[in-house]
């Protein structure tokens, strides 16, 4: 349990700190437009899984915020070697969190649907 607690605190912790990497320290065009929604530390606190998510639904700049995200890594993983106070610093994944995309995508067929009803 202890161990669950550690990495949730981890995971917050590095939640807020790679958001403020990314607006203050990546000067990456293709990563401004990205949000991160989450992070899931895995029990043995050696991965970490940053979900993300972008404004924009086009694939095209999806796949340049990941290739934004992969290429600031090194970058993001030496800072928060400065900041976090564990021994090793986690292995770190982007992972492009649909979410939000398939919540407008369900609220669009409802919106789609109360218009029918009303004709």
């Amino acid at each position: 349990m202890a161990n669950a607690q550690r990495a949730g605190r981890l995971a917050q912790e590095i939640q807020k700190d790679v958001s403020d990497l990314l607006l203050k320290r990546v000067n990456d065009p293709r990563v401004q437009d990205v949000t991160v929604t989450s992070v899931d530390v895995s029990g043995d606190l050696q991965i970490a899984n940053i979900f993300y998510s972008i404004l924009s639904d086009l694939a095209s700049d999806r796949k340049k915020a990941q290739a934004g995200l992969e290429a600031a890594s090194g970058l993001i993983r030496r800072e928060l070697g400065s900041r976090l106070t564990v021994y090793k610093i986690p292995e770190i994944h982007f992972i492009l969190d649909n979410s939000i995309q398939y919540g407008d995508h369900i609220e669009s067929l409802i919106r789609d649907l109360h218009r029918k009803e009303g004709k």
